[in-house]
């Protein structure tokens, strides 16, 4: 019996030496998770926070800025063709003008007279070309019958071509006559916006090379603008046409004026054919609607080239990124969220966010802020910025 108790007791007291070696053990390994979490907490607390933007290809349009000027498509200066005294002006001051407007009348009383002479002589021609025409045939008929001699019948031919040339003759000096006296009364080759008028009724004005000028006229309906482009953005966009297979130039220009913000929307209209060596520069022409007649020859204007089709491309902020001499560099956060120099090649500006040629990829975490506090292989707790997210957006 008193056996069989101390085993029972021996038992119990195994089972409680168990039981506090399995308590003592959790009670180390919740002291150690403890520990653990308590310098995790720590190393976040010492870790500076830094708003960051992950990089995203981005389907961008290119633009270049440029300075230029506005020039009239058509551009006419109106000259006498006609001598005489201007007896009318047809028109007001910066009158809108059709094409076929009849401007000035420059007194036609001498050139209707020599129509009258003219168209006479024309009639005299024909009945003198009537007779010979006769008498040739009679003379044909004589020659059939051997009345005459071939020598007669030679000269009754030659006397009805002559006066079939004479017809012609006098036809074409009543049209000449005609032309003269259309040139009496001077018309718009053009449609659009006519100048002052220099000189007013009762002058006399004469035609020739020396003519004087009456007033010129503008064409309003469109508008160019030219400026001047690098040899770069040239053969950028050259080839994009060529690669595009398009046989005109369709690059967009966006116009906006000194003293407007409004945006005008036009096409590049051509290129010059050479390179200026000066300045290494080509001559560029867009073209543009002027419906509502706001824009004038000779305005000064600012112009945005873009690219004939959109590009993919990456983009950050120029915030994030510093200068290192000649230099330009970005900080990244890596997977184990320390911070790493990055050196970049820019390319343009577009809003405020600067194109990576290269030095960046996809889904690169980049610090947008506060690069003078950082230093490579420093620990950080990054945070996604969504400013960044927003300009984005907006672009």
């Amino acid at each position: 019996m008193v056996k069989k108790f101390r085993i029972i007791t021996l038992m119990n007291v195994a089972i409680i030496a168990i039981a506090l070696y399995f308590l003592s053990q959790a009670n180390f390994v919740r002291d150690s998770l403890a520990t653990e979490i308590q310098s995790t907490n720590d190393t976040q607390a010492q870790a500076m926070t830094v708003e960051i933007t992950i990089i995203e290809e981005q389907t961008t349009r290119l633009w270049k800025e440029f300075s230029g000027h506005l020039t009239a498509v058509d551009y006419v200066e109106i000259r006498p063709q006609a001598s005489g005294i201007i007896t009318e002006v047809k028109f007001w001051d910066g009158q809108f003008i059709t094409k076929g407007q009849v401007l000035y009348v420059i007194d036609p009383r001498s050139m209707e007279a020599i129509i009258a002479q003219k168209n006479a002589d024309l009639i005299a021609a024909q009945n003198h070309s009537a007779l010979a025409d006769k008498k040739y045939q009679r003379i044909k008929n004589m020659l059939r019958k051997k009345v005459i001699s071939q020598q007669i019948y030679d000269e009754s031919m030659n006397r009805k071509l002559v006066a079939n040339s004479n017809v012609k003759r006098a036809e074409a000096e009543l049209s000449e006559a005609k032309i003269n006296l259309s040139y009496a009364y001077i018309k718009s080759p053009i449609s659009g916006r006519i100048s002052r008028t220099e000189l007013t009724e009762g002058n006399l004005v004469s035609a020739g090379p020396n003519a004087p000028l009456l007033t010129t006229i503008v064409s309003g309906e469109r508008i160019y603008a030219e400026f001047e482009v690098d040899e770069q953005t040239y053969s950028r966009y050259v080839s994009s046409i060529l690669s595009e297979h398009k046989s005109r130039y369709k690059n967009p220009v966006e116009l906006r004026l000194q003293s407007d913000d409004t945006v005008y929307q036009g096409i590049i209209h051509a290129f010059d054919n050479r390179i200026d060596p000066a300045s290494g520069t080509i001559r560029a022409r867009a073209i543009f609607d002027n419906s509502q007649g706001k824009l004038l020859p000779g305005m000064y204007a600012r112009l945005r080239l873009g690219s004939v089709s959109k590009e993919k491309t990456i983009r950050i902020s120029e915030r994030a990124i510093g200068t290192d001499q000649n230099r330009k560099f970005v900080y990244i956060v890596d997977s184990d969220k320390k911070t790493a120099y990055r050196e970049v090649h820019l390319g343009d500006s577009i809003n405020g966010d600067r194109i990576i040629h290269s030095g960046l990829a996809v889904g690169d975490k980049v610090i947008v802020h506060g690069l003078m506090r950082i230093q490579p292989k420093m620990l950080v707790n990054p945070k996604v910025t969504t400013i960044e997210k927003t300009e984005a957006a907006r672009l």
